[in-house]
Order: structure tokens, then sequence, then C-alpha cells
């Protein structure tokens, strides 16, 4: 059986507003840059952008320079991504506060696309020099047109979308969790918070919610019951895509891998669907997270936790919400097959050629400047 669900609001949502919800803070998980380390590092990311301007960031030294800049970071910072690398935490995500961004951003993108990454040269080396802390950046030529860094904003006319330009709810979900070299880091650094302050960047993390299910519904997460519907960015526009049958958890009982997505996953029975709601409301009561602020930079362990957005509203007039985005994984080399020799940019997933057409249903919609977070 297939099931298609509307996007639902996480507890006490209403209007986009989740003050006094249930979502607890991300402040245990949370380090802040003092003044004085803000700026040191601030020097040492505009300094390597300065050296490789104009260069493309899919582009080895660039990236290399970014891994060496990263060193720079206070020792605390880098002792707490390296810990979350290897072992994550509780609450599926690191917040990294007071990070170096540039002093006068342009203008919030209208289209979804920082013409290109000089405008923004601190905020970029310094969410590289991150990444490359945690894992290996990744990109994909599918996704917001194979940019390393990607710019998260809402999109006029796009408001209703489940994917990045919307400003509705965005659902919990896995990132790329139908691609075979999905993430297994996402960084989200803020540009922009939102203008009402109510839009809360939440995650979902395996650690708290799976202790809630019942140990028939875990066991049914466990099967390969389960099919994600594959972006129709990724599907070359297509958007009956599926992946093969799947499990929805998999690993150790005791740390656990995680994949899911309740807007784009569909159980194959009503069992599996059961399951499927009972791991959803799990996460609703067990949600992390909040607004984030110019310099917050937030990264969410994919392997075991999902993440989503509550719903704020946009004025298109320059100055709404702005993160950007890049992606890690811990192994580069395995998706060497699926990359250009030198590029960091997996192919497009139709030349990789994984999926076959599924049932029609209600297709989640992306356009290229569209996709997750």
């Amino acid at each position: 059986m297939i099931q298609v669900r509307e996007p639902t609001q996480p507890p006490a949502v209403a209007g986009g507003d989740p003050t006094g919800s249930t979502i607890a803070p991300l402040d245990d998980v949370a380090i802040t840059l003092t003044p004085a380390e803000r700026e040191a590092a601030g020097e040492v990311f505009a300094a390597s952008a300065r050296a490789l301007k104009g260069r493309p960031l899919d582009d080895e030294e660039v990236l290399t320079e970014a891994e060496f800049a990263g060193l720079r970071l206070p020792r605390r910072i880098l002792e707490a991504l390296g810990r979350f690398r290897r072992q994550g935490n509780d609450a599926g995500a690191l917040l990294i506060r007071n990070m170096p961004v540039d002093l006068a951003p342009p203008a919030t993108p209208a289209d979804g696309f920082l013409s290109h990454w000089n405008d923004l040269p601190v905020a970029t080396f310094g969410q590289l020099a991150v990444a490359s802390t945690v894992g290996d950046v990744i990109a994909y030529a599918d996704e917001k047109l194979g940019r390393v860094v990607q710019d998260i904003t809402p999109i006029q006319g796009d408001e209703r979308r489940q994917e990045n330009s919307g400003t509705v709810y965005l659902e919990l979900h896995t990132e790329d969790g139908f691609h075979p070299s999905k993430p297994d880091f996402i960084t989200l650094l803020c540009i922009r918070p939102d203008h009402e302050r109510v839009a809360r960047t939440v995650v979902g993390a395996a650690a708290g919610a799976l202790p809630l299910l019942s140990e028939r519904a875990a066991g049914v997460l466990r099967e390969p019951r389960f099919r994600l519907r594959v972006s129709s960015s990724f599907g070359g526009g297509a958007d009956d895509l599926l992946t093969e049958p799947l499990p929805v958890l998999s690993g150790t009982a005791e740390v656990p891998d995680l994949l899911a997505d309740f807007h784009a996953m569909d159980a194959l029975d009503e069992e599996a669907g059961a399951a499927l709601e009972e791991l959803r409301s799990a996460f609703l009561a067990t949600l992390r997270g909040g607004v984030l602020e110019a310099g917050d930079l937030v990264v969410v362990d994919n392997r075991t936790a999902i993440h989503g957005r509550s719903e704020f509203t946009a004025r298109y007039d320059g100055t709404d919400r702005w993160l950007r985005r890049c992606f890690a994984v811990t192994d580069i080399r395995s998706s060497r097959a699926d990359r250009p020799a030198g590029s960091r940019v997996c192919h497009p997933l139709r030349d990789i050629g994984l999926f076959v057409p599924g049932p029609s249903t209600t297709p989640r919609i992306e356009g290229p400047a569209c996709m997750g977070s």
C-alpha cells in the first residue's frame, strides 16, 4: 500500500510560530566562539579566500586550503567536531555559534543562487573549513546546479513546496536519502534569519525517538518494506522514480542508522505504514532545534538524524532568511565511480541508473534551485 502524506506541523506549531512548543533547544551541544576567536578565524578565512579568488569551489586546491584553514579554528571546536564525526551525540547535531561571516552580505538571492562565492568569501571558507573537518566535501550535479556551497532562500511562488525554496513547514527528512552517495553530514550556516525569528531549524535524532517505539514497530522498521521517491531534479525531471524496497533502520541496536522522509517515503503495506506513523510521532515528541541567527552553523548527522524547518513568512525584499548548505561524507573514495576525475560533484543520478518508475502518486516536486533543508 503506497501512502502519501500531507505536510504536518511539529507540536504546538500554529501559523509557523513554535514559541512555547516542546521543541528543546540545542544549548547542550552548542559551542560559542569568543569575539577574539571569531576575529582570528575570520582573518584566516579571508586570507584563504583572497589567495584563491576566482577559483571554482570544486577545485582540490581550494578544498585543501579550506581543510588547512579549518585547523586554525580553536582546539575545543576541532575536538568537538572530531568527537561528533566519530561518535555522534544524542541530539544528532552540533551547533557552532558566532562563526565569522561577512560584515556586509549582499541581498538574499531571489532565485536561490549567489552570483559567485567571492561575494561571501569569509562565510564560504568558514563553512568549507567546518565541513572538511567532519568529512570530505561532496555535491551533486542534480542539486543546485552542482554547487559545492548552496544557497537556501525562499523563492516567490514556491511558498507551499516541500523544498528549501518554500516557507511552509518542511517535513522531517534524511537529506538525499535515495542517493547511493548521500551526505553523512549537513552543514547549515545562517547568513540572515527570518524577519520574525520564528523559522526553527529542527532535528530529530534516532537516539531520542527510538526508545519510544514499540518492539514490533522497531522490528518492522528494520525490514525492507519502504521506498523513497526520488526528487524530480535528480530524476531528470521524472517524478515517478522510486528506490528499491529498503529499511528505515539499519546497523546495530545500540547505534542504529536511520533513513526516513515523512513526505517522500512510501510504506509498502499497512503494518509498515503504521510503524512509520509511530516513528513520526516519536520524532515529533523529541524534536530539538531553534532559530538560527547570523553566524550560527549547525552540523547535522545525516546518518542518525532527520531535520526540517518550521513555517515562516517571506517578504521578498532582499532581506529574507538565508542559509548556506554544504555536505560532507566520511569516505569520498567510495563515490569515485560516480564522479568525474578530480571533481567532488557526483554525476546526474540518471546517468548512474539506479531506479525504476513507480506507481503514479502525488510527486514531491523540486526545481533546480530546490531540495531539502
